[in-house]
């Protein structure tokens, strides 16, 4: 698997948001309408944005209706000379189950170019991309399927040092993420001061990360549970995945007044 360290960086933060093979509540955390923007930070300045986007899908998979979500990364500024990146990826879920029926990419990362075409067919079990048929037991996700199935699971009963894990296809198989429950913390992002869940998903050590470093993610400790702000250690500084806009949430986003 090529690693594409930019973009892998903003999507892992959302597709890690939790992870024990996980089940959703009752409820559906978000719904059609609703988009969310992330500003990547290297120091003071920005490196990338992604927006992601939920809509009602006029497309249906066995007569069933669906969800269309859609995220667009791209870096900013001088990091377009260093290391450009035009990536857009979206998947379609069961409004429901959460499940993803298929889930496409385009990454134009500097002179690397790649598209992917993935289905789920979760009755016999195979995932059929661009490289092959890939066969899977239990809950297995894209990217954005992920994040927002995880923001759908029963956190009130987590305690520090819980460790979770979900299964994600990613271009040539099946992987799978693991983080630990830190605990709860107050943090700032763009949008405010919000109460949150703190966790730290594993870091596979590259040319971009060092063996020890360390991701955590925050996610609001609300109905919402979107993660507002993420923080990685690299082998040169770090990088701050931060929250700035939120629009069509199917809960009041209440940031804490000072």
């Amino acid at each position: 698997m090529r690693k594409y360290y930019l973009a892998l960086l903003m999507l892992t933060c959302f597709a890690g948001a939790f992870g024990q093979e996980v089940t959703k509540t009752n409820g559906v955390a978000f719904q059609a309408g609703e988009q969310i923007t992330y500003k990547l930070r290297y120091g003071i300045f920005t490196a990338a944005e992604t927006v992601i986007k939920v809509e009602n899908s006029p497309v249906k998979f066995d007569n069933h209706p669906a969800l269309h979500i859609y995220a667009d990364a791209r870096t900013a500024g001088t990091f377009n000379l260093l290391f450009k990146v035009r990536n857009k990826y979206e998947t379609f879920i069961d409004p429901q189950t959460l499940m993803p029926y298929y889930y496409s990419e385009q990454r134009q990362e500097s002179k690397y170019r790649h598209s992917d075409k993935v289905t789920f067919d979760h009755e016999a079990g195979i995932i059929t991309a661009d490289k092959g048929k890939f066969p899977f037991k239990g809950n297995v996700f894209d990217f954005l399927s992920a994040y927002y199935f995880a923001r759908n699971i029963n956190v009130s009963k987590l305690k520090i040092g819980d460790k979770l894990s979900m299964r994600y296809f990613l271009e040539d198989g099946i992987h799978t993420l693991t983080i630990t429950f830190i605990g709860r913390e107050k943090v700032k992002c763009g949008l405010g001061t919000f109460n949150c869940l703190k966790f730290n998903p594993t870091i596979i050590p590259g040319r971009i990360f060092r063996k020890n470093s360390m991701l955590y993610l925050w996610i609001t400790d609300d109905k919402n549970r979107i993660p507002v702000k993420a923080h990685v250690e690299l082998i040169v500084g770090s990088l701050v995945m931060d929250l700035t806009q939120a629009s069509g949430l199917k809960y009041p986003l209440n940031p804490i007044k000072n």
